[in-house]
């Protein structure tokens, strides 16, 4: 069998003030990057200012299923191409003083974006640079096929329904009886 197509990459996060006084700071995702040997396995602080805390999460693997090629089309095509990442709050600080936003899942897919965004995730996009928008494109377009489009048929060629979805007929005659009148 074929291995998937992949790439490894490491995600940035960082933690900045906002301007809320309910929320001081807030978690937001800072960049997708290419994963490096010198990135070592686990998650570790790269910055630690008065403004701004910058962690790197390594070895996320992002790999392209055939199954998937129309979310990389609809990704690809837009005016600009991103990665997708899947995150979410420690309930307890593991390595940290305090809990971090820890990225779950990367992808390229709109789709896999849309299911994360219906669960009710935390999922935010960067852009992704020019080599991984193309090798995303030369894999959507080896195995993207767009769905015929079917034949709409006219209204009035529809069957009539009632709210319950048996058949209904309409009368254009008089009707008979009910009022005594003529």
């Amino acid at each position: 069998m074929q291995a998937r197509p992949g790439l490894d990459v490491a995600v940035i996060m960082r933690k900045v003030h906002s301007n809320n006084r309910w929320q001081p700071w807030r978690w937001e995702l800072a960049e997708v990057v290419p994963q490096e040997q010198a990135f070592g396995s686990e998650p570790r602080l790269l910055l630690d200012s008065e403004s701004e805390k910058r962690w790197l999460y390594p070895n996320f693997r992002v790999e392209l299923f055939r199954d998937d090629a129309e979310g990389y089309y609809l990704n690809y095509t837009t005016d600009a191409p991103c990665w997708f990442v899947l995150w979410r709050m420690e309930e307890e600080p593991t390595i940290a003083s305090e809990p971090l936003a820890r990225p779950a899942m990367v992808s390229l897919s709109y789709h896999d974006a849309g299911r994360w965004l219906d669960a009710q995730e935390s999922c935010e996009q960067v852009p992704a640079p020019p080599e991984v928008v193309a090798w995303m494109r030369e894999f959507a377009e080896a195995h993207y096929v767009p769905e015929p489009r079917k034949r709409q048929r006219p209204e009035s060629f529809k069957r009539l329904e009632d709210r319950f979805g048996n058949p209904a007929s309409i009368s254009t005659g008089k009707k008979r009886g009910g009022g005594g009148h003529e």
